[in-house]
Protein backbone atom coordinates (compact mmCIF):
# COMPACT_ATOMS: atom_id res chain seq x y z
CA UNK A 1 0.00 0.00 0.00
CA UNK A 2 2.85 2.37 0.71
CA UNK A 3 4.15 1.76 -2.82
CA UNK A 4 0.78 2.79 -4.23
CA UNK A 5 0.38 5.85 -1.99
CA UNK A 6 3.98 7.05 -1.90
CA UNK A 7 4.39 6.60 1.85
CA UNK A 8 1.58 9.01 2.70
CA UNK A 9 0.18 8.72 6.22
CA UNK A 10 -2.78 6.37 6.68
CA UNK A 11 -5.53 7.13 9.17
CA UNK A 12 -8.07 4.76 10.71
CA UNK A 13 -10.99 4.72 8.28
CA UNK A 14 -13.49 2.68 10.28
CA UNK A 15 -15.86 5.65 10.48
CA UNK A 16 -15.13 6.83 6.92
CA UNK A 17 -15.23 3.84 4.57
CA UNK A 18 -16.63 0.31 4.83
CA UNK A 19 -15.74 -2.78 2.80
CA UNK A 20 -17.79 -5.96 2.53
CA UNK A 21 -16.60 -9.23 1.00
CA UNK A 22 -17.31 -12.89 1.79
CA UNK A 23 -14.85 -14.42 4.25
CA UNK A 24 -14.58 -17.46 1.98
CA UNK A 25 -15.27 -16.92 -1.72
CA UNK A 26 -17.40 -19.40 -3.65
CA UNK A 27 -15.55 -18.55 -6.88
CA UNK A 28 -12.17 -16.79 -6.65
CA UNK A 29 -12.62 -15.32 -10.16
CA UNK A 30 -15.83 -13.42 -9.29
CA UNK A 31 -15.65 -12.35 -5.66
CA UNK A 32 -18.26 -9.69 -4.80
CA UNK A 33 -17.05 -6.53 -3.05
CA UNK A 34 -19.06 -3.56 -1.81
CA UNK A 35 -17.57 -0.23 -0.73
CA UNK A 36 -19.67 2.18 1.37
CA UNK A 37 -18.90 5.69 2.54
CA UNK A 38 -19.75 6.42 6.17
CA UNK A 39 -19.42 10.20 6.45
CA UNK A 40 -22.39 11.82 8.15
CA UNK A 41 -24.41 14.42 6.20
CA UNK A 42 -23.18 17.03 8.67
CA UNK A 43 -19.53 16.35 7.80
CA UNK A 44 -18.15 19.11 5.58
CA UNK A 45 -15.63 16.74 4.00
CA UNK A 46 -16.43 14.49 1.06
CA UNK A 47 -14.88 11.33 -0.36
CA UNK A 48 -12.89 12.18 -3.48
CA UNK A 49 -11.49 8.74 -4.39
CA UNK A 50 -11.69 5.15 -3.14
CA UNK A 51 -8.86 2.76 -3.96
CA UNK A 52 -9.37 -0.99 -3.67
CA UNK A 53 -6.16 -2.89 -2.87
CA UNK A 54 -5.98 -6.70 -2.90
CA UNK A 55 -2.67 -7.20 -1.14
CA UNK A 56 -1.63 -10.64 -2.46
CA UNK A 57 -2.71 -10.18 -6.08
CA UNK A 58 0.05 -9.83 -8.70
CA UNK A 59 -1.09 -6.24 -9.33
CA UNK A 60 -2.49 -5.22 -5.92
CA UNK A 61 -4.35 -2.07 -6.99
CA UNK A 62 -7.60 -3.56 -8.24
CA UNK A 63 -9.41 -0.31 -8.95
CA UNK A 64 -9.43 3.39 -8.13
CA UNK A 65 -12.83 5.09 -8.15
CA UNK A 66 -13.15 8.86 -8.50
CA UNK A 67 -16.49 10.13 -7.20
CA UNK A 68 -18.26 12.97 -9.01
CA UNK A 69 -18.28 16.11 -6.81
CA UNK A 70 -22.05 16.56 -7.10
CA UNK A 71 -23.17 12.93 -7.53
CA UNK A 72 -23.11 11.95 -3.84
CA UNK A 73 -22.01 8.38 -4.59
CA UNK A 74 -22.17 6.47 -1.31
CA UNK A 75 -21.97 2.82 -2.42
CA UNK A 76 -20.06 0.93 -5.12
CA UNK A 77 -20.23 -2.81 -5.78
CA UNK A 78 -18.27 -4.89 -8.27
CA UNK A 79 -16.65 -8.32 -8.72
CA UNK A 80 -12.94 -9.05 -8.44
CA UNK A 81 -10.39 -11.81 -8.83
CA UNK A 82 -8.55 -12.94 -5.69
CA UNK A 83 -5.35 -14.91 -6.22
CA UNK A 84 -4.42 -15.95 -2.66
CA UNK A 85 -5.71 -15.73 0.89
CA UNK A 86 -5.31 -12.02 1.49
CA UNK A 87 -6.11 -8.82 3.27
CA UNK A 88 -8.13 -6.43 1.11
CA UNK A 89 -7.90 -2.71 1.86
CA UNK A 90 -10.18 0.17 0.93
CA UNK A 91 -8.45 3.56 1.03
CA UNK A 92 -10.56 6.70 0.89
CA UNK A 93 -9.02 10.06 0.06
CA UNK A 94 -11.11 12.88 1.47
CA UNK A 95 -11.38 16.49 0.42
CA UNK A 96 -9.14 17.38 3.38
CA UNK A 97 -6.31 15.63 1.51
CA UNK A 98 -5.96 12.82 4.07
CA UNK A 99 -6.11 9.06 3.49
CA UNK A 100 -8.34 6.77 5.55
CA UNK A 101 -8.03 2.98 5.39
CA UNK A 102 -10.03 -0.05 6.44
CA UNK A 103 -9.60 -3.73 5.62
CA UNK A 104 -11.14 -7.18 5.51
CA UNK A 105 -9.76 -10.69 4.99
CA UNK A 106 -10.76 -13.05 2.17
CA UNK A 107 -10.03 -16.75 1.76
CA UNK A 108 -9.76 -17.47 -1.97
CA UNK A 109 -7.08 -18.64 -4.39
CA UNK A 110 -6.41 -18.95 -8.09
CA UNK A 111 -8.78 -16.21 -9.24
CA UNK A 112 -6.28 -14.36 -11.45
CA UNK A 113 -5.30 -17.49 -13.39
CA UNK A 114 -8.77 -19.07 -13.61
CA UNK A 115 -9.82 -19.81 -17.23
CA UNK A 116 -12.27 -17.44 -18.84
CA UNK A 117 -15.92 -18.40 -18.51
CA UNK A 118 -16.59 -17.60 -22.16
CA UNK A 119 -14.67 -18.87 -25.16
CA UNK A 120 -12.66 -16.46 -27.30
CA UNK A 121 -15.21 -16.20 -30.11
CA UNK A 122 -18.09 -15.51 -27.75
CA UNK A 123 -16.02 -12.91 -25.92
CA UNK A 124 -15.09 -11.26 -29.23
CA UNK A 125 -18.74 -11.01 -30.27
CA UNK A 126 -19.64 -9.30 -27.00
CA UNK A 127 -16.62 -6.99 -26.84
CA UNK A 128 -17.64 -3.51 -25.75
CA UNK A 129 -21.36 -4.21 -25.46
CA UNK A 130 -22.81 -2.12 -22.66
CA UNK A 131 -25.95 -2.50 -20.61
CA UNK A 132 -27.34 0.01 -18.14
CA UNK A 133 -29.99 -0.57 -15.48
CA UNK A 134 -31.45 1.87 -13.01
CA UNK A 135 -33.16 1.00 -9.76
CA UNK A 136 -35.26 3.06 -7.36
CA UNK A 137 -37.01 2.16 -4.14
CA UNK A 138 -40.79 2.70 -3.93
CA UNK A 139 -40.44 5.48 -1.38
CA UNK A 140 -38.07 7.47 -3.55
CA UNK A 141 -39.54 10.50 -5.25
CA UNK A 142 -38.68 12.22 -8.53
CA UNK A 143 -35.40 13.88 -9.49
CA UNK A 144 -32.76 14.72 -6.86
CA UNK A 145 -33.46 11.55 -4.86
CA UNK A 146 -31.07 8.65 -4.37
CA UNK A 147 -30.87 6.15 -7.21
CA UNK A 148 -29.05 2.89 -7.76
CA UNK A 149 -27.68 2.04 -11.17
CA UNK A 150 -25.63 -0.71 -12.78
CA UNK A 151 -23.32 -0.64 -15.78
CA UNK A 152 -22.22 -3.91 -17.41
CA UNK A 153 -19.55 -4.17 -20.11
CA UNK A 154 -18.86 -7.19 -22.29
CA UNK A 155 -15.08 -7.70 -22.09
CA UNK A 156 -12.82 -10.69 -21.30
CA UNK A 157 -10.66 -8.59 -18.96
CA UNK A 158 -7.81 -11.05 -19.41
CA UNK A 159 -5.37 -10.92 -16.52
CA UNK A 160 -2.29 -12.11 -18.42
CA UNK A 161 -2.04 -15.09 -16.04
CA UNK A 162 -4.61 -17.30 -17.77
CA UNK A 163 -3.51 -20.14 -20.01
CA UNK A 164 -5.14 -21.02 -23.32
CA UNK A 165 -6.32 -24.59 -22.85
CA UNK A 166 -5.59 -25.45 -26.51
CA UNK A 167 -2.22 -23.79 -27.16
CA UNK A 168 -0.99 -23.97 -23.55
CA UNK A 169 0.26 -20.39 -23.97
CA UNK A 170 -0.57 -17.52 -21.67
CA UNK A 171 -3.31 -15.22 -22.93
CA UNK A 172 -1.99 -11.62 -23.05
CA UNK A 173 -3.40 -9.14 -20.54
CA UNK A 174 -6.33 -7.26 -22.08
CA UNK A 175 -8.71 -5.36 -19.82
CA UNK A 176 -10.80 -2.26 -19.26
CA UNK A 177 -8.47 0.29 -17.71
CA UNK A 178 -10.73 3.32 -17.69
CA UNK A 179 -14.47 3.84 -17.27
CA UNK A 180 -16.30 7.17 -16.96
CA UNK A 181 -19.98 7.77 -16.22
CA UNK A 182 -21.98 10.99 -16.48
CA UNK A 183 -25.56 12.16 -16.03
CA UNK A 184 -25.81 14.66 -18.88
CA UNK A 185 -22.39 16.36 -18.56
CA UNK A 186 -22.04 16.01 -14.79
CA UNK A 187 -19.50 13.36 -13.69
CA UNK A 188 -20.92 10.55 -11.57
CA UNK A 189 -18.14 8.00 -11.28
CA UNK A 190 -14.83 7.15 -12.93
CA UNK A 191 -12.83 3.96 -12.53
CA UNK A 192 -9.19 3.20 -13.21
CA UNK A 193 -9.19 -0.58 -13.49
CA UNK A 194 -6.61 -3.36 -13.48
CA UNK A 195 -6.29 -7.11 -13.96
CA UNK A 196 -8.17 -7.86 -10.75
CA UNK A 197 -11.57 -6.74 -12.09
CA UNK A 198 -13.50 -9.82 -13.17
CA UNK A 199 -14.49 -10.80 -16.70
CA UNK A 200 -17.41 -8.70 -18.05
CA UNK A 201 -16.96 -5.78 -15.61
CA UNK A 202 -20.09 -5.07 -13.61
CA UNK A 203 -20.34 -1.90 -11.48
CA UNK A 204 -23.36 -1.10 -9.33
CA UNK A 205 -23.50 2.21 -7.47
CA UNK A 206 -25.76 4.68 -5.73
CA UNK A 207 -25.95 8.36 -6.67
CA UNK A 208 -28.23 11.37 -6.48
CA UNK A 209 -30.12 12.20 -9.66
CA UNK A 210 -29.81 15.78 -10.87
CA UNK A 211 -32.78 15.45 -13.21
CA UNK A 212 -30.57 14.68 -16.21
CA UNK A 213 -32.22 13.45 -19.40
CA UNK A 214 -29.46 11.02 -20.33
CA UNK A 215 -26.85 8.79 -18.74
CA UNK A 216 -23.54 8.39 -20.61
CA UNK A 217 -20.71 5.90 -20.36
CA UNK A 218 -17.27 5.70 -21.97
CA UNK A 219 -14.86 2.81 -21.46
CA UNK A 220 -11.33 2.28 -22.76
CA UNK A 221 -9.24 -0.87 -22.75
CA UNK A 222 -5.53 -1.64 -22.85
CA UNK A 223 -5.62 -2.22 -26.63
CA UNK A 224 -6.90 1.31 -27.24
CA UNK A 225 -10.54 0.46 -27.98
CA UNK A 226 -13.05 3.11 -26.96
CA UNK A 227 -16.64 2.08 -26.18
CA UNK A 228 -19.34 4.71 -25.77
CA UNK A 229 -23.05 4.53 -25.10
CA UNK A 230 -25.85 6.64 -23.71
CA UNK A 231 -29.29 5.90 -22.39
CA UNK A 232 -32.37 7.88 -21.51
CA UNK A 233 -32.37 8.61 -17.78
CA UNK A 234 -35.41 7.60 -15.77
CA UNK A 235 -36.12 10.26 -13.14
CA UNK A 236 -39.66 9.15 -12.36
CA UNK A 237 -38.62 7.28 -9.22
CA UNK A 238 -40.21 4.08 -10.52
Amino acid sequence: MQDIFNNRAMNDGSDVIGIEMPVRAEDAAIVPVTLRTKLSPADSRRVVTITLVIDENPAPMAAKFALGPDANVTEISTRVRVNNYTNVHAVAELSDGKLYVTRTYVKASGGCSAPAAKNAEEAKDRLGQMRYRQFAKPEQGPATSIREAQIMIGHPNNSGLQMDQVTQLYVPAFFINNLQLWQDDSPVLAMEGGISISEDPNIRFSYVSNGAKRFRAEARDTDGHVFQHQWKADNSGS
